[in-house]
């Protein structure tokens, strides 16, 4: 018998997620991270998945302030074990703590893009009223 599964997360990855992030959102606003990038750059955690099983966690993070987030990423990656380390005490009720990476979150920039096209003359005259004078009225 084949079991069916879903592509969307269930409940309990979506509550493990939500703890993750907010842990590692304390982690780094109380800067134990000790990296000089990290200490001074505001970052902003909007989203951690989980995996299935609850062994990986995959952080969306945002430097705020900076145009170059790679730099960001890649410091956070090569803290990664400290981070792992630090947000188990959070974590106690886990059997087993996640291993974390971190990610750029691009969704701010898709939704940029799709504000811009929203207002974007073309859109805004598919979108306004017709006027009284052209509408299909049977003479």
């Amino acid at each position: 018998m084949s079991k069916v599964t879903s592509s969307a997360p269930s409940q309990r990855m979506l509550r493990v997620g939500e703890q993750v992030r907010a842990a590692i959102t304390q982690v780094l606003q109380r800067g134990e991270v000790r990296d000089d990038l990290l200490e001074k750059t505001v970052i902003s955690v909007s989203e951690v998945r989980m995996s299935p099983d609850l062994k990986m966690a995959t952080a969306y993070v945002t430097p705020l302030g900076l145009a170059d987030h790679e730099g960001v990423i890649a410091a956070l990656n090569r803290n990664a074990k400290f981070i792992r380390g630090r947000i188990g005490g959070q974590l106690r009720q886990m059997k087993y703590m996640p291993e974390v990476r971190f990610r750029d979150d691009t969704s701010f920039d898709n939704y940029r893009k799709i504000d811009a096209l929203l207002r974007s003359p073309e859109v805004r005259r598919d979108l306004e009223e017709p006027d009284a004078s052209t509408d299909d009225k049977p003479e």
